[in-house]
């Protein structure tokens, strides 16, 4: 697939795509662990609050005194990230895992009763996750208030969550895979109707469908639309041209047989050089027009056409026998009876005509055609056995435009080159040992 190709674009919109919402996913589901675990955390921080706040107990005076340390090792070890620290009025107590630190809490405390979540330095500096909450040791209004904060280092809470995108990342780098492989799945689903229209367009190029035919999807229907409006344009136009040609040529037909009367009453009153001269112009131009007329029969979609071969050979042949020449000559044709020429029927005939006029004009005694069949193509060799044409015409023989009827020839191998070039085919002109040999290519419908 290169930069042009709509799947490839399809494919690689497709995978960041699935790559972006990924993402997104891991980034989501790493932000709710985080919340999760937070509230883990916090719960956990407060069932160490009730613990703590147990151990609070009223004096000989009933003020209240910390009886008893939590016996926690965490607590016990020196900045181990886990601490606590108690205020009872103006007298701070702290977990030994503090040191000599003081959590730098808010001056305000929070309303008693209630919990604050916060997040401060730690005594290296790390963060800590806190819960700072406030009560009254007692039901009186006037009971002092303690507040006690417990921490634990966020640190931990990072551990988590690296620990869970790393065990995350694998099975979302397999749904990726296993999107994108979707992806490109129904990638080629969608864009299957454009290999039917692409299967479509070839059948048009090579003559097994006329139009592309109104069974297409809808995405694809402008398109397919406007092809089957050039081809109909197209069809229109050459139905137009050979009707202009056939206009011509009747248009030309009078004149000429006019100018044919006046070159007869010249050569009666003994003007027989002038009348030589507007005769050999008349013939000339007929010529031309007729070759003009077979060009404009010609404007025909081959690609359409079918013709079986030696059916239309044999009825050329017939034609040619029933002339005296012919009937002296003797005719070798062979060929394949399922042998088929991607031309029409009408095009064949005018070609085989000229083809063998030609050769029946310049036969001694035979004139040989043979049909042969190859992978695309098939070949008419079609050959005399007489004297040839001079080697130095040769490449002369088929040229437009010019009369060679000096080669003996004549301008009919011309419109000969024409109908095969039309058809898709080629004329290829050589002398033999003996004779003079034609040969022509046209494709073979399988």
């Amino acid at each position: 697939m290169t930069a042009r190709s709509i799947r490839l674009r399809l494919l690689l919109a497709g995978a960041a795509a699935i790559g972006l919402a990924l993402a997104l996913a891991a980034g989501g589901l790493a932000l709710l662990f985080d919340r999760h675990v937070e509230r883990v955390a916090v719960a956990d921080l407060d069932s160490r609050f009730l613990a703590l706040a147990a151990a609070i107990e009223p004096d000989a005076n009933g003020k209240p005194v910390l009886r008893s340390t939590p016996i926690d090792p965490l607590y016990m070890q020196p900045l181990s990230g886990h601490y606590w620290q108690i205020r009872l009025g103006d007298q701070v107590q702290r977990a030994r895992s503090l040191w000599d630190y003081t959590l730098p809490l808010p001056e305000t405390p929070p309303a008693p009763g209630t919990a604050t979540v916060l997040t401060l330095p730690g005594p290296r500096g790390e963060a800590l996750l806190v819960l700072d909450r406030s009560l009254r040791f007692g039901t009186r209004p006037e009971a002092p208030l303690l507040r006690l904060t417990l921490a634990t280092d966020r640190a931990e809470l990072a551990a988590a969550r690296q620990a869970f995108l790393a065990e995350l990342l694998p099975y979302l780098a397999l749904l990726g895979a296993a999107l994108i492989a979707a992806s490109a799945v129904q990638i080629g689903v969608g864009l299957r109707p454009l290999a039917a229209t692409r299967a479509r367009v070839a059948d048009l190029a090579a003559g097994r469908r006329r139009r592309m035919g109104a069974d297409l999807p809808e995405e694809v229907m402008p398109l397919a639309a406007e092809i089957d409006g050039l081809l109909e344009a197209r069809a229109a136009e050459l139905a137009r041209a050979r009707a202009r040609a056939g206009d011509l040529a009747h248009g030309l037909k009078t004149p000429l047989q006019a100018l044919e009367g006046d070159a007869d009453r010249l050569r009666q009153r003994g003007e027989g050089e002038i009348a030589t001269s507007i005769a050999t112009i008349v013939t000339a131009m007929r010529r031309h027009v007729e070759r003009e007329l077979t060009r404009a029969r010609l404007l025909t979609d081959p690609r359409h056409a079918e013709t079986a071969v030696m059916p239309v050979l044999r009825k050329v042949v017939a034609v040619l026998q029933r002339t005296p020449q012919g009937e002296d000559t003797e005719w070798v044709l062979s060929g394949a009876e399922d042998l088929r020429a991607r031309i029409d029927a009408a095009d064949l005939t005018e070609l085989l005509g000229a083809l063998l006029e030609n050769a029946l004009r310049h036969a001694t005694e035979r004139v040989t055609v043979q049909a042969s069949s190859g992978a695309e193509e098939m070949c008419l060799s079609i050959r005399d056995d007489g004297p040839g044409a001079p080697p130095d015409l040769l490449h002369l023989l088929t040229q437009r435009g010019l009369r060679l009827d000096e080669a003996g020839h004549g301008i009919g191998l011309a419109i000969v080159a024409d109908i095969a070039e039309a058809a898709g085919g080629r004329i290829q002109l050589a002398n033999a040992d003996p004779g003079f040999e034609a040969r022509v290519w046209l494709p073979l419908v399988a």
